[in-house]
């Protein structure tokens, strides 16, 4: 159960880097304002949701489900971290539109807004790990 723990907290991570990193390309495409930046934000855009934040959320999710089952975790902390996650779920979808809207060039929100949108993972991983450490009542 130990590789499974490890595992998860790998594809955890990966996942946050994903998240932490898709957001703040959308800061520079919506400031950018040239075509072949934009055309190159659109790419790596692609590649980051597709090729690593969504295969590691899958794993992530995957894993945890394992690891619940395995443990039998239970009590109040869990139902607000699954709580959270099904957020940060959300968040990963919402990101994935937004890839969209970037790619077909029907972005209609400043830097600012992606700056702002670039904070919300950093709330849900503080509180993730404070419920999965301290476990409070």
């Amino acid at each position: 159960m130990l590789w499974i723990k490890a595992f998860h907290i790998i594809s955890v991570v990966t996942w946050f880097a994903g998240l932490f990193y898709l957001p703040r390309l959308f800061v520079y495409h919506a400031m950018s304002d040239d075509k072949p930046s934009r055309e190159r934000f659109k790419i790596m855009e692609r590649k980051l949701y597709n090729g690593i934040a969504t295969p590691s959320a899958v794993v992530a999710v995957v894993l945890g489900l394992w690891l619940w089952l395995g443990y039998g975790f239970s009590g109040t902390w869990l139902h607000v971290k699954i709580t959270l996650v099904v957020v940060l779920i959300g968040y990963h979808l919402w990101c994935g539109r937004l890839v969209r809207v970037f790619r077909d060039d029907a972005n209609t929100r400043s830097h600012v807004f992606y700056r702002w949108f670039n904070e919300f993972p950093v709330v849900i991983l503080i509180a993730v790990v404070i419920l999965v450490v301290v476990k409070p009542a």
